[in-house]
């Protein structure tokens, strides 16, 4: 979501490469998470015990992965990896994964549907979203249906409750990853602005 246009083009193509990241990784490398080796079936398994089996997310504050940009997930599961971006439980859930696991489980996901968000939304929030992802351009970097790009995540139709806590750990500097563009832009938004985009994001449709 940017006030003005995309961040420069080295910044929009922030992926560590493959062949570098072992610099990085000194210390993650002698540990293993519990996905680490297994046949891909196997982590979709263990993956899915938070993230859904198809990737559509049940747990409050837990992302669904399902028709997320397969870039945008191999981002993240390697900043997971190198300890670039710390969690409690992902971190260690990265850990010991190869390049070629991580890839291969973001296209999986890449490729399961998203199921759209349970109830009806709020029409009040709904346009108080609508106008602030206007203000801010969300759509020139996540596309006019919010989709999401390359290594630009979705956001349509994501869990409402991560995408607030998400965008409000991007304002406290608290999310982590090498990439601050949302540090930046989300800085003076407050919570109820937050709230209204985060609603008008996970109900969007196009019609």
């Amino acid at each position: 979501m940017l006030r003005q246009a995309c961040a420069p083009p080295w910044r929009r193509a922030l992926v560590l490469p493959l062949a570098c990241v072992g610099l990085l990784a000194a210390e993650a490398q002698s540990q293993e998470g519990p996905a680490a080796g297994l046949p891909l079936e196997e982590q979709v398994q263990l993956c899915g015990g938070c993230h859904g089996e198809d990737g559509n997310a049940v747990e409050e504050g837990v992302p669904s992965l399902a028709g997320q940009p397969a870039l945008a997930l191999t981002n993240q599961l390697i900043y997971f990896r190198e300890r670039l971006r710390r969690n409690e439980i992902m971190t260690p859930q990265a850990q010991g994964l190869s390049d070629e696991e991580i890839q291969a489980l973001a296209s999986h996901y890449a490729e399961q549907p998203l199921s759209p968000p349970d109830g009806k939304p709020d029409e009040a929030l709904m346009e108080r979203g609508r106008e602030l992802a206007r203000e801010h351009r969300c759509a020139s970097c996540h596309r006019s249906d919010f989709s999401g790009q390359q290594q630009m995540p979705r956001l349509a139709h994501q869990r409402e409750d991560y995408l607030a806590q998400a965008m409000r750990d991007y304002r406290e500097r608290t999310r982590g990853g090498p990439d601050t563009t949302m540090v930046d832009i989300l800085r003076n938004v407050d919570d109820e602005e937050i709230d209204a985009l985060a609603h008008f994001l996970a109900h969007f449709d196009r019609g």
